[in-house]
């Protein structure tokens, strides 16, 4: 059948629909004449467009039909559509429909470069009648004769014919144009359904080269952003919409989970020095597409590109919020270097991520974006216990510093410098003066909710860390999963710290924090051996394919006292070559009972300026220190209210 045009009528787009004919193919049966595709007799939801290209895709059987011949096949002269997104976006709904892998497809497979061909055999590939029964059994019974009544001119006969044809033809060719009227009107004329709110999905890296994720993810971060800024919708945060990073889903379900009714799609494909970005708005619950544009720049040109679209965006959808500034210069090669970092350190690579961020900073020195990321580097690395305070705090507040002078209205320059007054300072009164200004600046930045509470709960002030992660949560729902059990486990709420944490790993099920927080409450309930259990859980995930013997074996020799010996032997083997904070050991000295160790550590990590001893009086192994003077003196010293 390959190349088979078996004639019928060509509908506006281009695509011929076959009347009475129909295709079988696997469990599927599409239907040309009723425009209907269906799975074992029930329909099967395909919108328009993507039905078009799979009749098209099907009639050319086995035979490649390239790109241009879709985007005219589909959209003719509608310019105003990106035809190449629209295409991506069309054989993802026919794959999501037939259950196709794109990977292995049995049906529709991605010619790189070039289009599309229709795969399945010749054995399950079948042509049928459409026509319903009535109409082909009055065929079956009429005897047509063979040669036209005697005096009937040949003429008239085949005139007769094709009047019946062309009557039939225009009754479909009516229905179908006035769909499309009522379309085109509501293109050009009609009001617009009114989108609220806005996820922005993750950009398809379209460059060919798995490197350029980062440049694609860091697009879509600064588009969700100046969305942000430069209208009233309500945008969804980056963390939320990454989950959908490589997700063939229909929009309308995606929407609904994440609580929207406008969905911003689109690619990006960089080769050399060009940067070409589609985008395209659709309104969620109807699956309309409601505009689309395409954007070719230069790399030395592309800083700008997330503000321009976000403000024509806001533009269509009448909800633009200007804000006069003036442009900053900013070279492409310390933007490219900054979306890097961000891509790093966003995925917990904060090591990696500082190369970028200081590479950001040499290679423009009065770029304030990369400062701020520089100052998150050190501050992150001396709270994680990975880099020496004594080094990265003053690294950190210096790198605050530069920028806020650099940009004082840029958010996360004033949320390193709370960091920076916080961790290197322990100026509480100066933290939250950074803090109140970075929320001002930006009242839906969750990681700032995040920060601050964790200042609270430093502070002793439980209640409000909890109520601060509640803002955060409803921001970024998918966020920082374990945040929330850890406020409530400072708080000593063991029992909902637990049912926090069980209830994220149903959808967090890879986030070993969360084994981390469920072990700590167990043991601040006095639950040894489930405590034991949990913390070999966490060490096995943790750990991955290193030590999961050494591990098993020190639970089944010492249970909870075996794994915490294992713990300081594997940390201390560590600090050999690289830098462990003394605050881990003096938590570990304390676990097992080792008085005088564990107040001498924390008196090296007060000396250190180590950040982690912000927390020590909510750490529960800790609290049979709280009458001894030497550790009171450690609290004073910090400036921590007291509470023992």
């Amino acid at each position: 059948m390959p190349g088979r045009n078996p004639g019928g009528y060509t509908s506006p787009a281009g695509i011929t629909l076959v009347v009475g004919t129909a295709f079988e193919f696997g469990e599927f049966r599409l239907d040309c004449g009723r425009f209907e595709l269906s799975r074992g007799g029930s329909a099967v939801k395909l919108e328009r467009k993507p039905l078009e290209l799979l009749i098209l895709l099907v009639q050319r059987e086995d035979q490649l039909v390239t790109r241009d011949e879709i985007a005219q096949h589909l959209w003719g002269s509608e310019v105003f559509v990106d035809t190449e997104h629209g295409i991506n976006t069309a054989i993802r709904k026919i794959r999501y429909a037939l259950r196709d892998d794109p990977e292995q497809p049995r049906f529709v497979q991605t010619v790189t470069g070039k289009g599309y061909r229709f795969v399945a055999t010749a054995a399950e590939l079948r042509q049928v009648s459409s026509l319903p029964s009535a109409i082909t059994g009055i065929a079956a019974d009429v005897d047509l004769p063979t040669q036209p009544p005697v005096g009937y001119p040949r003429s008239r006969l085949w005139l007769a014919i094709l009047g019946a044809l062309t009557a039939l033809v225009f009754l479909i060719a009516a229905v179908n144009l006035g769909a499309r009227g009522w379309r085109n009107r509501f293109r050009s004329g009609a009001a617009r359904p009114e989108i609220n709110s806005l996820a922005v999905l993750p950009l398809d890296n379209l460059s060919g080269d798995p490197s350029q994720d980062y440049f694609a993810d860091g697009l879509t971060d600064e588009l969700t952003t100046m969305l942000a800024k430069n209208s009233t919708l309500r945008i969804v945060s980056r963390t939320s919409v990454m989950q959908y990073k490589r997700v063939h889903r229909p929009l309308p379900e995606i929407a609904r989970e994440l609580g929207v009714d406008g969905i911003l799609e689109g690619s990006v494909a960089r080769t050399g020095n060009n940067v070409h970005m589609t985008i395209q708005l659709i309104q969620a619950p109807s699956d309309t597409h409601l505009w689309a544009e395409s954007y070719d720049r230069d790399a030395n040109d592309v800083v700008e590109l997330p503000q321009e679209a976000a403000r024509t965006i806001a533009g269509q959808l009448d909800r633009a919020v200007l804000h006069p500034s003036t442009p900053r210069f900013v070279l492409p090669e310390a933007h490219d270097a900054y979306l890097h970092g961000r891509y790093l350190w966003f995925t917990d690579h904060n090591d990696r991520a500082g190369e970028y961020f200081k590479k950001a900073t040499e290679l423009q020195p009065d770029y304030a974006l990369g400062w701020s990321g520089l100052s998150c580097y050190y501050g992150a690395g001396a709270v994680e216990g990975q880099l020496d305070p004594q080094q990265s705090l003053p690294a950190e507040e210096s790198a605050a510093r530069k920028a806020v002078a650099l940009d004082d209205s840029l958010p996360w320059a004033h949320h390193a410098m709370s960091a920076a007054f916080f961790f290197a300072r322990w100026d509480f009164p100066g933290a939250e003066q950074e803090m109140a200004r970075t929320i001002a600046l930006d009242p839906r930045f969750a990681e700032a909710y995040h920060l601050h509470a964790k200042m609270l709960g430093a502070l002793n002030r439980h209640r409000e860390a909890i109520e601060e992660e509640k803002k955060a949560i409803e921001i970024d729902p998918f966020s920082r999963p374990y945040e929330m059990a850890l406020a409530l486990l400072e708080a000593r709420q063991y029992d909902q710290a637990i049912s926090e944490a069980r209830q994220r790993l149903e959808s967090n099920p890879g986030e070993v924090i969360l084994h981390w927080m469920i072990y700590y409450s167990l043991r601040g309930k006095g639950l040894e051996k489930e405590a034991a259990q949990e913390l070999e859980q966490a060490l096995l995930q943790g750990y991955g394919k290193k030590s999961p013997a050494s591990v098993r074996a020190a639970f089944q020799q010492g249970g909870l006292q075996g794994l915490t010996k294992w713990q300081l032997n594997d940390a201390q083997k560590w600090s050999a070559t690289h830098y462990v904070a003394p605050y881990y050991f003096a938590e570990l000295h304390a676990q097992l009972g080792h008085r005088e160790q564990a107040l001498t550590l924390l008196e090296q990590a007060f000396r250190e300026h180590s950040p982690l001893l912000l927390w020590v009086q909510n750490n529960q192994p800790f609290d049979v220190l709280h009458s001894d003077e030497r550790y009171r003196a450690i609290i004073k010293g910090m400036g921590l209210p007291p509470a023992y």
